[in-house]
């Protein structure tokens, strides 16, 4: 069985959450941070490894003041992260232990994550080498000048959401950050592609949705009440369900 190291991104500046008192990794949501939500759908898995969660050096102070009991309890990793999401990347990588195959990177900020998806993303990525969640962009995109007047309706056609996780084979990835150090990808995939790697997309779901926003807070709640639940008697095909999580 391969195994997986998680990455758990947690070191952006939250510029859009509008809490003076929260970055929304760290915001309570159901009676617990919105980063534990997310950590605890891994460290469940028999396949994954080691949990690594990266903050920002800024917070790493305040971080431990509230959270080193969980960290020591649950067996979490803590790294502090750069100025940029692939420097916070590659600043977790370094944490890894030598015995990880594979690589799955995770915003800190996305709670609502059931584990037929995280099944479905891990496969793929241990098939392929390189593989995301993602889900079909559905409504109607405009491009919008400065002064808030639109320019050109675009085509959704093929256009797809990316969501994380996102995995790839531990050697694929290393190989894409040490060829594009100082690049500034949005994703880690965008990195992965550069190096003409193909990179699978796995249907997500909606329900995976990222905390950007106070608003977002009281979605995810009713979220996490709509997961579906791993059965014993689940369906016979990975993908029977899928209309229902959509």
């Amino acid at each position: 069985m391969p195994t997986f190291g998680v990455i758990l991104a947690a070191a952006g500046q939250s510029s859009r959450f509008e809490d003076a008192h929260y970055k929304k990794p760290f915001a309570p949501l159901a009676g617990r941070p919105v980063w534990m939500h997310s950590a605890e759908k891994f460290l469940e898995r028999e396949d994954v490894r080691q949990v690594v969660v990266v903050v920002s050096p800024e917070d790493r102070e305040s971080f431990l003041e509230k959270f080193a009991a969980n960290l020591a309890f649950m067996g979490i990793t803590l790294a502090e992260g750069g100025d940029h999401r692939a420097d916070s990347v590659r600043l977790g990588m370094e944490k890894l232990s030598p015995e990880i195959d594979m690589v799955a990177i995770h915003d800190a900020a996305r709670p609502c994550l059931a584990s037929i998806w995280i099944d479905r993303v891990f496969d793929a990525g241990v098939r392929t080498g390189a593989a995301i969640l993602a889900i079909p962009v559905v409504g109607t995109l405009k491009r919008v000048a400065p002064d808030m007047t639109i320019t050109e309706t675009v085509d959704r056609s093929g256009l797809w959401e990316a969501q994380t996780p996102q995995v790839f084979s531990r050697a694929v990835l290393t190989r894409a950050i040490a060829a594009h150090i100082g690049k500034q990808p949005t994703d880690e995939a965008q990195l992965v592609e550069a190096i003409g790697q193909r990179v699978t997309v796995v249907q997500g779901s909606r329900i995976n949705l990222k905390i950007t926003s106070r608003e977002d807070l009281r979605l995810a709640e009713q979220a996490l009440k709509a997961l579906p639940k791993p059965t014993l008697s689940g369906p016979a095909h990975p993908f029977a369900d899928d209309d229902k999580w959509r």
